[in-house]
């Protein structure tokens, strides 16, 4: 594939994912729009999470609103992008989105409630960062109403919150099908694994740098050489004897 028709399929893909956020924005997804008659504009924000599988470290979520016109192509699943690739996209996404919330549940939240509770308070802070930033910008803007909430629905990865009153949907393989849930997890992505590079400093024994807390064999083999550190999830850990 020549280097046009890489730019050209990407700026189609970018248009497929764009046009399966608008549905719901115009509230043509299959009616689950939930237009709110003289709420005017519509805010469509994308969450996703990463680090729910590592033996080490956060639980990472990102909400993200973005603008109608956003225009870069190559956002993605982040897991199918290149570090380098992703690091690009943070930029653009941070520089360019209406708002972005970023939210975390560290390890000991994560033995203490489970992962997929902590998943879920990582997503709301997140959308409660996103949801505080979007309202500042329309107060700023004079867009601002206090009948509704700044965000008018949620697109969620594979996920449903109940405590969370914004109308949302749950997508399967949403941050492949939807541009703001994509966006979300490079967010995610990029920040939890700073994060993990700065642990890495820390306890440089374990591969932080490279595998991000998952379980690899140089991981494996940290534990076995030094134990423990203070970010790893110990219910993760229970059985030593399944470490392979």
């Amino acid at each position: 594939m020549t280097k046009a028709e890489r730019e050209t399929l990407l700026r189609e893909k970018l248009e497929e994912k764009k046009a399966f956020d608008a549905a719901f924005r115009s509230g043509s997804a299959d009616g689950r729009g939930d237009v709110q008659d003289g709420f005017g504009a519509k805010y469509i924000a994308g969450v996703d999470e990463v680090g729910r599988g590592p033996l080490a470290g956060p639980v990472v979520a990102a909400c993200v609103v973005l603008p109608e016109n956003f225009d870069v192509p190559g956002v993605d699943d982040s897991k199918k992008l290149s570090e380098k690739k992703r690091e690009a996209l943070y930029d653009e996404i941070m520089s360019r989105a209406l708002a972005v919330g970023i939210g975390s549940a560290d390890n000991r939240m994560i033995d203490e409630i489970n992962i997929l509770q902590a998943t879920k308070v990582a997503m709301r802070q997140a959308v409660d960062q996103a949801e505080r930033m979007l309202e500042e910008r329309m107060l700023e803007e004079g867009t601002g109403t206090d009948d509704h909430p700044a965000i008018s629905h949620i697109l969620f990865d594979a996920m449903t919150i109940e405590e969370i009153q914004i109308p949302q949907t749950s997508i399967i393989k949403g941050d492949a099908k939807s541009l703001s849930i994509g966006a979300a997890s490079i967010v995610a992505k990029v920040t939890r694994d700073r994060e993990m590079r700065e642990y890495h400093k820390l306890y440089p024994d374990y591969g932080f740098d490279s595998n991000k807390g998952y379980g690899t064999k140089a991981h494996y083999e940290g534990i076995r050489r030094c134990g423990i550190t203070p970010i790893h999830r110990k219910s993760f850990l229970k059985d030593m004897k399944n470490m392979v």
